[in-house]
This record gives C-alpha cells, structure tokens and sequence, in this order.
C-alpha cells in the first residue's frame, strides 16, 4: 500500500514560531495562532476569562467601586487628621 497522497507541508513549516520558552530552557517550536506572537498552549488563543465574566470574579478588592470607596475614605481620614490637629493646637 503505497501513500500517494501529496502533503502541503511549507506553510506550516514557513510559520512564525512561540516566542516562549520551554521547562528545558529551549525556545517552543509550535507555531503561531495566528495574530498572536504564542502558540495555543502558551497562551495565543487569548487565555483568561471573557469580560463581563462575573464567575471569574473572585473578590472585589480592586474593581472600580472598591476604589472609589477607598479614596473616599482616605479623604475624610484625611479631613479627621486635619481636625484633631486643629483641635490640640488650639
């Protein structure tokens, strides 16, 4: 049973390849998804959640409202150590 079947293999050859590197120190030989400079498994199918993902969400301790709050509450810290201070030169 002879194979006779020509294989297209220049593209993939031709293709840009991983820029990362592999445990052993040597540089991945998988090629590009395309767009990306990683292969599928260093991350170049745009790896971590979708946004709007609120499942991925695990504390609120940076999102936007968090801010807010905190930068509030160091203004009015800031307000009360202005007070006191007032108070006991006075």
């Amino acid at each position: 049973m002879g194979n006779k079947h020509m294989r297209n293999i220049a593209p993939m050859q031709s293709a840009p390849r991983c820029g990362a590197r592999t445990r052993s120190g040597d540089p991945c030989k998988s090629p590009c998804i395309a767009g990306a400079a990683r292969c599928r498994m260093h991350g170049g199918k745009g790896s971590g959640a979708p946004h709007g993902n609120h499942n991925a969400r695990k504390h609120g301790a940076h999102d936007k409202e968090m801010r807010e709050r905190t930068t509030r509450i160091h203004a009015l810290l800031g307000d009360v150590r202005r007070t006191v201070k007032r108070a006991v030169l006075n």
